[in-house]
């Protein structure tokens, strides 16, 4: 069987792996493959967001199942338009429709969403250019803190927080009329501020019957004690301690259930993964967006908690049995790392040569950003390795990866020393 990854990051690294140690036969291809990816792959050049050569590749090797990995092909409409075309209608997709991934797509969208199938979520307006004044006189007869979102999908950093309504109208005014996330804030939605504890929940969705994956927690700002400017994750752990039992209750009845019975209600193609950001308000779960994909940096600690035979996952997907299927978890905790390019989530150099990946025992690596360059691996991207590992304890699996961080060098190696912190 020939299997298509779509993108070429850490989740993609992740996909393959677990892929790789698949029992089935699979010949495994990925666009674009980072230096990591490409010892496991076969290497496909091609602009994902060009479905005229995604055929093309699909056709030239004979794919039968396409995995999308990321979310901007996915609202673009890859998975309709392979679906829709004559001669890939035998190809099996795993990843939403368009008008699915407008979960991810508008988060106006989503709030409609969420508000008609009585999703607990925070109250939110949303504004376009046309209506800024009445944006300004909505953030200044709130109180703070003041959440903006770009209605679009943004790379994780189109969420500004902040408790001063002079710097709520200034970031406004620069999302809405200067474009700061281009098309993505057209429209912004001002939410309310949700207090709590996050947490990142996946759902895998075969558009009949679904199953819960392993749960994680992922820290997005840059700096210690979740400070600095939002990135697309700087690390990850699952399980998730203070994941009791009766927050799942509340969880699948109050969140999943009504999200699935949402998506069949609304006759919405969906085949994949939902990623429910979640935030626990005391005790009372709350959606904080959807995402249309595993994210990143979670799936690199969800993934080696799954037991099963991660294809025949996808295989189940793909003809809608997964209701058949028995999920089981490794118990231990897996931490995840995530090393970064010195300036990143601004601006950063690349092409630095990496350093001691040869020396790390006892952890995963998956590459993010990195190409070969002369038989050398070197940076190439804001987010370069997620540096996993397991333990019987939290700090166990920390104490791993933090060991194996100080083999791995690169000029202007940035990591948090924190990931854990609030747990």
């Amino acid at each position: 069987m020939n299997l298509l990854i779509i993108g070429s990051g850490a989740r993609e690294h992740s996909f393959a792996w677990k892929i790789f140690n698949s029992k089935h036969n699979i010949k495994i291809f990925v666009t674009n493959p980072n230096a990591g990816i490409s010892k496991i792959s076969f290497c496909v050049d091609v602009d994902i967001n060009d479905f005229v050569s995604v055929k093309k590749t699909i056709i030239t090797h004979s794919i039968d199942i396409v995995l999308i990995g990321p979310e901007i092909p996915l609202i673009n409409g890859i998975s309709d338009f392979i679906q829709n075309d004559e001669t890939l209608k035998h190809v099996s997709v795993i990843g939403p429709s368009q008008r699915g991934s407008m979960l991810e797509g508008s988060k106006e969208f989503a709030k409609n969403f969420m508000a008609k199938y009585s999703i607990p979520t925070a109250s939110y307006k949303s504004f376009s250019k046309s209506t800024f004044d009445q944006a300004v006189r909505f953030i200044n007869k709130n109180t703070p803190p003041y959440v903006l979102k770009a209605d679009g999908p943004a790379a994780g950093k189109g969420v500004i927080i902040v408790n001063d309504p002079d710097e709520a109208v200034k970031n406004l005014e620069a999302m809405l009329l200067n474009s700061k996330f281009g098309k993505s804030s057209e429209k912004v939605v001002i939410e309310e501020f949700l207090s709590g504890i996050e947490m990142s929940c996946f759902v895998l969705f075969d558009g009949k019957n679904y199953k819960i994956l392993p749960y994680a927690k992922d820290y997005k700002r840059i700096g210690e004690g979740d400070t600095g400017l939002n990135t697309g994750g700087m690390g990850s752990i699952s399980p998730v301690d203070f994941l009791d039992e009766n927050l799942k209750t509340n969880i699948k009845e109050q969140i999943i259930e009504p999200t699935i019975h949402g998506l069949m209600s609304e006759k919405i193609n969906y085949v994949g993964f939902i990623f429910i950001g979640l935030i626990n308000v005391d005790g009372q779960p709350k959606v904080i967006e959807y995402n249309v994909r595993m994210g990143d940096p979670e799936t690199q600690v969800v993934l080696p908690r799954i037991k099963n035979d991660f294809m025949e996952l996808l295989i189940s997907c793909t003809n809608q049995t997964l209701d058949k299927v028995n999920l089981e978890f490794d118990s231990d905790y897996y931490t995840n790392i995530v090393l970064a390019s010195g300036g990143y989530p601004e601006d950063y150099k690349k092409g630095f040569k990496i350093s001691g990946l040869n020396e790390v025992k006892d952890s995963i690596i998956f590459h993010a950003g990195t190409n070969l360059n002369n038989n050398n691996i070197v940076t190439s991207g804001g987010r370069v390795l997620s540096v996993v590992s397991s333990g019987k304890t939290m700090k166990e699996a920390l104490e791993k990866s933090y060991n194996n961080i100080d083999k791995i060098n690169f000029e202007g190696k940035t990591f948090r020393k924190d990931i854990g912190f609030d747990l």
